[in-house]
C-alpha cells in the first residue's frame, strides 16, 4: 500500500508468476489488515476454485484475480451479480460490439460460451462479515480444452488484441468500485441484468422445473413452475432441460 497525493491509503495490486489460489492469498492478506480493494492477480493458478468446490483450470494466459471488500452487511449473493455486470459494462465500453452475458449466478457467456465467472466468498467475524473476496476468472489467450471448446470461449478469439493485462486494467477499477452495501438491486442494476439474463425464457430442469422468468433485487433466481407457481431460488446448480441450451 501506498500513500496518495492527499494522504489516503492506496490499495495494492499484488503479483504473482503462480500460486495455488489467488482466492487464499487474498484472504491471508486480508486476515493481517489489507485494505479495501487490494488485489491479488496470478499467471497461473495450481490448485483454483469455482463455486461449489469444482476446481477451476487456470492456466497461463488467462485473467486470475482477486479483489478484496469490506461490506458493512453480507452482500455476497449480490456482489456476484454486482461483479457480473462490472465487468461485462467495462468489456463492452472498450468493445463495444461485444455482447457479453450473464448466467444466474456468477457465469459470463458471450454467444452462449462461457468466457469466465465470478466467486464470493466471505469470511466472518462474529456475526458481522469481516471481508469478502471477489475472485475472477476469465479466459483471455489461454487455450480452451477441446472437449468444451463447444461450451466454453476466450476473450481473445473475438478481440485479437487482448491480453490478460489489458483486461485486468479495464475491470479492476470497476470491481474495487463495487457497492457492497446496498441490500437491493437497484432499479437500473434489474434492468441491465434483465438485458443480459442469459436464462430468462429457457425451460429448466434443476434446480427446480419450470421456466427461468428474471432476477429478484434480492439476486435470486426466479423460475415459474408448470403450475404457474413462482419460484425463488437461490442456491443450486442450473441444469437445463433442453442439454443444447435451446429456448
Amino acid at each position: 500500500m501506498t500513500q496518495g497525493a492527499e494522504g489516503t491509503v492506496e490499495a495494492a495490486l499484488h503479483r504473482f508468476d503462480a500460486v495455488p489460489s489467488t482466492m487464499d492469498v487474498l484472504h491471508e492478506l486480508a486476515e493481517a489488515g489489507a485494505a479495501t480493494g487490494t488485489a491479488v492477480v496470478a499467471a497461473e493458478q495450481t490448485a483454483g476454485r469455482g463455486s461449489r468446490g469444482r476446481r477451476w483450470q487456470s492456466p497461463r494466459g488467462g485473467l486470475w484475480l482477486s479483489v478484496l471488500l469490506r461490506p458493512a452487511r453480507d452482500a455476497t449473493e449480490l456482489l456476484s451479480l454486482r461483479a457480473g455486470l462490472a465487468i461485462a459494462a467495462a468489456l463492452e465500453d472498450a468493445h463495444p460490439a461485444l455482447d457479453v452475458r450473464i448466467k444466474w449466478p456468477n457465469d459470463l457467456l458471450w454467444r452462449d460460451r462461457k468466457l469466465g465467472g465470478v466467486l464470493c466468498e466471505a469470511r466472518w467475524l462474529g456475526e458481522a462479515p469481516a471481508w469478502t473476496a471477489v475472485g475472477v476468472g476469465l479466459n483471455v489467450r489461454n487455450r480452451v480444452p477441446e472437449e468444451v471448446a463447444l461450451m466454453a470461449g476466450a476473450l481473445g478469439e473475438v478481440l485479437a488484441h487482448a491480453t490478460p493485462e489489458t483486461v485486468l486494467d479495464l475491470i479492476l477499477p470497476r470491481l474495487r468500485g463495487l457497492d457492497g452495501a446496498s441490500p437491493r438491486l437497484a432499479p437500473g442494476e434489474l434492468a441491465e441484468l434483465e438485458r443480459r439474463d442469459w436464462l430468462r425464457g429457457r425451460e429448466l430442469a434443476a434446480p427446480v422445473a419450470g421456466t427461468a422468468a428474471g432476477i429478484g433485487d434480492d439476486g435470486a433466481l426466479l423460475v415459474r413452475a408448470p403450475d404457474g407457481r413462482a419460484e425463488e431460488v437461490r442456491a443450486g446448480t442450473v441444469r437445463l432441460a433442453d442439454p443444447r441450451g435451446s429456448r
